[in-house]
């Protein structure tokens, strides 16, 4: 079975305007000296309409007849180029365009069935690359793979993490944890429904999101990349995302193949460096690692891709256990595995669990059921992984296993029945209709944190100034992830005008456009005459908007030795106090909880914004002017001193009392998980439970609580319950876990009722068998909106008899 060789919207796979190349590639990895901006232009339309295709698809349990049939006639050469990933940057020449002859070298001498990333990233012409542009890129590949080597169509992937971040021109939404911010999956959704059709339209229907490891290390520099520090939060968002980039998939073509990743414990290194080693107890990864990726399996994620990180001791992928026992067997995924980037060759280069590549190659394909390596970007895996089948080390069986999964996806996602890309969703991408989802996603996302003397909002004959390097800056409001792999570094040229600013969203509102000093630059770092500035503009203020944050940054390209903001900015708060009466707004742009020192004192009023996104200037701006009412909550704990940089809300014990009778708390961070208001007054009251006995053999508990806005403004209120264990025999319980949570609207003097239902699995926990048991006799109390002055709390007890009794 091939692909026809057709182009849906020309009715020819041929693309002639690539520029090909007549001289050997010379290698680079991105801003090359020659790379320029791209100049198509970008004109999407207003609206558009897409076909609706019903339902929700996921890998099936066994592989089709036809690709089974497919696996056999393919030499063992042409299977390996099957399980072999390489990067767009060795298909490029040394003046960044495409050379062919590179493409017709990988598929027919090693059989290479997928390509990744872009080349703006790896030497490409371009910084960025357009839609069309892209396109021409990815179908001249395609096309050589259609008339070369096995004639099999490749499948190209990407990291599509908040929006289709590669492609010139795409809506950008918030950063993942802004939109667990929201507490509103269905953000999650829509950003991942318009990533997909985004990325589908330059013909790639593959992306590497959404990504699941938990925010439980501050410091960590992909924090901003992932849903939050609690599994049930993420796991609820993780669905939500897969839902929106994969749809049915095997049907609807402008939806893509997600893969969750990184599987697992990624997010939690012992040093808080990318990539470092990680320590967790299996007990401890199975009740709030795992819960994430099983979600998302369960909801049908079509692939996965393994960490960098080695666990106790243990790189994943060469992890049996981690691989097999717990991803196959305990999670039952039936998808696709691919490694990281390398991961292989860190085997030997960084682990030293292996000697040299063929070791590295024959132990994670031995032990694991793995099935591409990202290689990727040189001839090592396909030559290891040759030699270990041709002299017995690895069975052809085992290759074949993968070699299906592998074609099972290329089909699922309609590459041999549509191997090109649909050029008529090139005039949809960066529509007005998304940017309106992006920035309903900031309104949602943008968390107030403190309002002393009623600061904000801020009303409109208000005398202000916007201090601060992130106050006019689209980039910083993207982070990394964004046109490039490390973002654009302030460069805002890239985005060519297309998004909104903290100082333009104000001049929207408002109507005037505000006086903006910069202050220090992104890294803290600022002369005498820079000061001088500050100080004359904020002197006869009535109110300084100080926008702090951070620079942009991807992976090890963010690591840092201390989470407090760079000593400039923090001067920059000192200095204004000083020279003015005004009261101060600080907004945080950032991407990971920085530490604040005395910034929250020094302040009226602090926000926020975390990474809204191109668009989400606007959005702030409408919070501080009141024009939408704030209702992001932290979907992180916000830690005050750096010994705080790993601390969790559910981590045991919450409160001890010492010897001296006091009470003293182990959880004393800046801000608390879940914590953030609006400017509305919200009770809470009546809260209830169905019965004070839950039944571990039967029907789960309902509990309601009714909640009112009591003004001034109308509101989206995030409501929260958590459950925590009074005593647990022999292992101590958590402190708070959060166990569902709703997002209400609710007009001025409206109340209403919220009701969840708590079952056995809600009071389970994982022992050191590895098996979850719930104990019976043991008092639980629920608390609706913990850490908040509205909580609420109601007691229940687990039916049968406690442990020990006297």
């Amino acid at each position: 079975m091939t692909a026809e060789n057709k182009d849906n919207n020309t009715g020819s796979a041929v693309v002639t305007d690539v520029p090909v190349a007549s001289e050997a590639p010379s290698y680079s990895f991105g801003d090359a000296e020659f790379q320029i901006l791209d100049d198509t232009p970008i004109n999407p339309v207003d609206t558009y309409e897409l076909p609706h295709v019903e339902g929700y698809a996921k890998p099936g349990d066994k592989i089709d007849d036809d690709i089974l049939e497919m696996v056999k006639k393919l030499s063992l050469k042409e299977k390996i180029g099957q399980m072999t990933q390489i990067e767009i940057g060795k298909l490029m020449d040394k003046d960044g365009f495409l050379d062919l002859k590179q493409v017709e070298y990988w598929v027919n001498e090693w059989k290479v069935g997928s390509f990744i990333d872009s080349p703006g990233n790896h030497g490409g012409k371009y910084q960025v690359y357009s839609p069309q542009r892209f396109t021409e890129v990815v179908e001249s590949i395609q096309k050589v793979a259609l008339e070369n080597g096995p004639k099999i169509p490749m499948i190209y992937g990407i990291d599509s993490v908040h929006g289709a971040n590669y492609i010139n021109g795409a809506t950008l939404f918030p950063q993942p944890t802004s939109t667990a911010a929201t507490f509103n999956p269905s953000h999650a959704y829509e950003a991942g429904r318009i990533a997909a059709k985004d990325t589908r339209a330059v013909g790639i229907p593959w992306i590497f999101c959404p990504c699941m490891d938990l925010n439980t290390e501050k410091i960590w520099s992909r924090n901003y990349e992932n849903y939050g520090e609690d599994p049930y939060l993420a796991s609820r968002m993780s669905v939500a995302s897969v839902q929106g980039l994969q749809g049915n998939y095997k049907k609807d073509r402008n939806r893509v193949a997600a893969c969750m990743k990184h599987w697992i414990g990624y997010g939690r290194p012992n040093n808080g460096k990318d990539r470092g080693s990680t320590w967790i107890p299996d007990n401890y990864l199975l009740e709030y690692f795992v819960p994430p990726f099983q979600a998302a399996s369960d909801a049908g994620v079509a692939s996965a891709m393994e960490s960098f990180s080695d666990i106790n001791g243990q790189p994943v992928p060469t992890s049996e256990f981690y691989v097999e026992s717990l991803l196959r067997q305990h999670v039952g995924f039936k998808g696709l595995i691919v490694t990281d980037w390398g991961d292989l060759w860190r085997l030997y280069q960084d682990h030293q669990t292996a000697k040299e590549p063929y070791d590295a190659t024959w132990q994670s394909i031995k032990n694991t059921s793995l099935d591409i390596s990202m290689v990727p970007d040189n001839e090592k895996f396909s030559e290891a992984l040759l030699h270990l089948v041709e002299s017995d080390r690895i069975s052809v069986e085992r290759i074949d296993e993968s070699v299906a999964r592998v074609l099972q996806l290329k089909k699922d996602v309609g590459l041999f029945e549509q191997p090109y890309a649909d050029k008529s969703l090139h005039s949809t991408v960066g529509s007005k209709q998304d940017v309106q989802l992006a920035i309903a996603a900031a309104r949602e996302s943008v968390t107030l944190l403190k309002n002393q003397d009623s600061a904000l909002p801020l009303k409109k004959e208000d005398k202000i100034v916007v201090v601060g390097p992130t106050g006019n800056n689209i980039s910083y409001q993207n982070g990394g992830w964004s046109l490039r792999w490390q973002g654009s570094l302030g460069n805002d040229e890239y985005y060519g005008g297309r998004g909104i600013t903290i100082v333009d969203g104000i001049e929207k509102v408002t109507g005037t456009r505000p006086q903006h000093v910069r202050g220090p630059d992104i890294d803290g770092k600022w002369s005498q005459e820079d000061r001088d500035e500050v100080v004359e503009a904020v002197q006869d203020a009535d109110k300084v908007i100080v926008t702090l944050g951070e620079n942009t940054y991807a992976e090890f390209g963010g690591n840092v030795d201390d989470l407090t903001l760079p000593e400039g900015q923090l001067e920059l708060v000192r200095l204004i106090k000083e020279a003015s009466k005004a009261q101060i707004i600080t907004v945080l742009v950032q991407i990971r909880p920085r530490l604040l020192k005395d910034i929250p004192s020094l302040s009226s009023a602090v926000v926020n914004a975390y990474l809204p996104g191109s668009w989400g200037g606007l959005a702030i701006a409408e919070i501080l002017y009141g024009e939408v009412n704030p209702s992001g909550r932290l979907p992180f704990t916000y830690p005050k001193h750096g010994s705080q940089s790993s601390v969790t809300y559910w981590q045991g014990i919450y409160n001890y009392f010492n010897i001296n009778g006091g009470e003293e708390s182990y959880y004393n961070p800046e801000y608390p998980f879940g914590y953030g208001f609006g400017y509305s007054k919200i009770t809470y009251s009546d809260i209830e439970l169905s019965s004070s006995t839950l039944d571990l053999e039967g029907s789960p508990l309902e509990v309601s609580v009714k909640v009112k806005n009591e003004g001034p403004q109308a509101a989206k209120e995030p409501v929260l319950l958590y459950v925590n264990q009074h005593t647990r025999p022999g292992y101590t319980p958590d402190a708070y876990r959060l166990r569902a949570f709703d997002k209400i609207d609710l007009e001025v003097g409206e109340e209403k009722t919220v009701k969840f239902e708590l079952s056995t699995k809600d009071v389970e926990y994982f022992k050191r068998d590895l098996k979850q048991h719930a104990d019976a006799g043991v008092t639980f109390t629920v608390t609706v909106n913990a850490f908040q002055e509205n909580a609420r709390k109601v007691q229940f007890v687990t039916a049968g008899t406690y442990a020990f009794t006297r």
